[in-house]
């Protein structure tokens, strides 16, 4: 299972999730086998300016399985959803944190409003 999360720095296992998917400067992919992280990439947005769809394409083309977000808005779900890709909102840590919380079954979706709601949504 692969388990991306969008970070606002590039510090590994210790990068902490960002306010807005789409807008994050970077992006943790995170190989999971048999309960135990095995691998773990952190990648440049390339998408940080993007339009709607191409977020979850691009983590669809890494073969996540899993998006792990504080924040993400009904449409961009609908696309994640249309790709089999479960997303899962309102979470806050650092990427280890929650790929271990997620893991044991423990991390479950909420509902999260960032505190500049009109900056990102405006797709």
């Amino acid at each position: 299972m692969k388990i991306a999360i969008p970070t606002i720095d590039n510090k590994g296992l210790q990068s902490h999730i960002s306010e807005h998917f789409g807008h994050s400067p970077f992006f943790a992919f995170v190989t999971v086998e048999n309960n135990e992280i095995v691998s773990h990439e952190i990648e440049v947005n390339p998408f940080e300016q993007h339009e709607p769809g191409e977020i979850p394409g691009y983590v669809k083309s890494k073969g996540a399985d899993v998006i792990i977000t504080r924040g993400m808005g009904g449409r961009a779900r609908q696309f994640f959803e249309t790709l089999g890709v479960h997303a899962i909102t309102g979470a806050s840590g650092t990427v280890e944190e929650l790929v271990k919380t997620y893991i044991e079954g423990e991390l479950s979706s909420l509902e999260y409003e960032p505190e500049d709601h009109g900056k990102f949504h405006n797709h």
